[in-house]
Parts: C-alpha cells; structure tokens; sequence
C-alpha cells in the first residue's frame, strides 16, 4: 500500500470512530458471558499444542486480504500492522493497551479464520530464566523450533522451518526464514523477582516502566529470543512474539485485579516515543528506527496533547475492529479472557 493509500486508509479509519456511539460500561459488560481461559503453554497437553501450532500454520497460508505493506499472508498482516505502528505503540503509554488488543486481534484470527476453538496461550518466561535454549517452547515437535544456526540464522527444525517472512529485518520488506540467536544470558530479566518488582508498583506510570524498561521483562523474551524477536519493529515475524506478549499482558491484567476499580482505568504516558534516545539492551545489534519513505507517521488519534489517556483510539488497519484504551482495560468485557 503506499504511502498516500495508507494515510487515506487511516483517516477512514478515524472517521469511522468518530462518528460511532460511545458505548458505556454496562454494555461492555453485556458483552462477555464466558471468557475464554488463557493458560501457560507449559501447562497444555500435546493436543492443545497441535491445535494452536496447526491454527498458526493456517494463518501463513491464508492469502493476505487488508492491502498492508509487504504481506502475502494473514500472518504477514500482522507484522505489517506492527511495522506501522512502532513509533507510538512503543516506548508510550499506548504499549500495553496496543499490544492487548494486537494479541486478541491474533487470537480472534486463529479462531475465526482457522478453526481454533482454544485460548491463545503465554509462555510462563519466569519458569525457563537463564535457560530459554532448554525451554519446552523450542521443542521441535511438540514446541516452535529451536535455536537459528548459519549467517542468518535460521531455525532449522520445527513446524515453522519452511516459512518465508516477507517483512524485516526492521522497515526492510525482504524474504528470509524465521530466525533466531537464543542468548540465556539476556533472559534474566523474566526472574520472578523481577515480575514481583513490577507487581508492586503503585501506578499504571510505573508498572509499564517497569515492563518495558531495558532490564524489565519485555527485554527478556525479545532478546533472550534474539534475531527477529530482538528486532522492536518487526518481532511479530516469529510466532513465539504472541506468547511472549500474552505473558506481559497476564503480568498487567493480575496487577490490575489487584485494585480493579482503579487500576482499569489508571492510564498515562507520552503519546510518541523519542526515538533518538533509545539504545539497545547489551548484546543486541544496534538496530535503525528511522521510518522509511513509504511508511507515512503513524497518527495520534485521541485527546490532544503528549499523554495517553482513556479516550485514545487503538487501531489495526483493518485487523479487528479499532477500541479505545478505555475499552480494553478490563479484559472480561470487551474482549472477554481471563488468565489461569
């Protein structure tokens, strides 16, 4: 899509919220009778392995449908979205919100376009700290495949080996396989003590500085992971990126029952990220996020000014439809899940 498509395919997209009828929290309620569980990969049996494994083969065989830059799948749409949104969907308060709904939007797509009748799964990184390499998600049968090997470190076992990703590493639009440079070293940042610092914290402000930090326990799964996982723009290119933020989001979602009237609607942060001031994490190959032409500035779309609050849009160009932070801090309304 260029450039000028995708700033006109965003404004549509904006002026369809704008004129949709707020809905108040009754209804949200009205809306989710039975959550769906949300559970640990550790903790299914080998069939609910399969079944996700098999949804996810299904998502990169269906042809793509939404016109997004750089893709040939539906799995590719996804990644795509990502891309587009980097600059305000991280380092912002918008992360944790966006990444709820990008993960639902996932799950909704599993369901609905391939049959699963399951929960999208996370992996539990506190159980495999210091020990990623060894952990049960890379198994090659029942798991994602393992480590990557080569000079481009492709994963060479697994139900994934054979995919070719259209997208990264970055901005780059390039086929490649999936690939990854596991480092146990930078996983200790998923450490149940590190989790329990994060529970702790008073407000939302602080619990997503915590999550997101450089030593907090996003940094962990992405590069502990490594390669595609370790890029921040183009990460959704491994399939181990749903679970890894289905983990952080059961990480918010228990910190907010635990003060639910107030925490569900605690929300702050800048709205874009200065990304002049980031640096990666030791270990990590620098990595360039200054956005290419043919991708436009991603819009704010909410209440003005530089703070993330309730009111601002979350949109998917066309994943799912768009929500507003508001909507997605309770997760048993909206978007009807619960963890285990």
């Amino acid at each position: 899509m260029s450039s000028a498509l995708t700033r006109l395919f965003v404004a549509l997209l904006v002026a369809g919220a704008a004129v949709a009828a707020p809905r108040s929290s009754q209804d949200f309620a009205a809306v989710c009778t039975s959550p769906r569980i949300r559970r640990a990969w550790h903790t299914l049996n080998d069939e609910e392995k399969k079944a996700y494994i098999d949804a996810e083969l299904c998502l990169m065989s269906t042809p793509a449908t939404l016109g997004l830059r750089g893709t040939r799948t539906k799995f590719d749409e996804f990644q795509s979205v990502h891309v587009l949104k980097m600059e305000i969907a991280h380092w912002t308060g918008q992360f944790l919100p966006f990444h709820r709904l990008f993960v639902w939007a996932h799950e909704e797509a599993l369901r609905n376009d391939c049959g699963f009748t399951g929960a999208q799964p996370y992996w539990a990184e506190e159980l495999d700290v210091g020990a990623f390499s060894k952990s049960i998600l890379l198994d090659p049968v029942r798991g994602f495949g393992g480590d990557g090997f080569g000079p481009d470190r492709c994963i060479r076992d697994g139900s994934f080996v054979n995919y070719t990703n259209t997208l990264g590493p970055g901005f780059e639009i390039n086929d490649h396989c999936i690939n990854r440079q596991v480092n146990d070293s930078l996983t200790m940042s998923a450490a149940a003590t590190v989790i329990e610092g994060c529970m702790n914290m008073p407000t939302f402000l602080t619990l997503w500085s915590c999550l997101e930090s450089r030593g907090g326990p996003h940094s962990a799964g992405h590069s502990g992971v490594g390669a595609q996982m370790g890029n921040p723009i183009s990460s959704p290119g491994d399939p181990l990126f749903y679970l890894h933020h289905a983990w952080l989001d059961r990480i918010w979602n228990k910190w907010q029952l635990k003060d639910p009237e107030v925490r569900n609607k605690d929300m702050e942060g800048n709205n874009r990220a200065d990304l002049s001031s980031r640096v990666p994490a030791p270990g990590v190959t620098p990595i360039n996020l200054t956005r290419p032409a043919d991708i436009p500035e991603p819009l704010i779309v909410g209440d003005p000014g530089n703070v993330t609050t309730l009111n601002h849009l979350l949109y998917t160009y066309g994943l799912v439809e768009n929500r507003t932070i508001g909507e997605v801090m309770d997760t048993s309304k909206v978007l009807c899940y619960s963890y285990d």
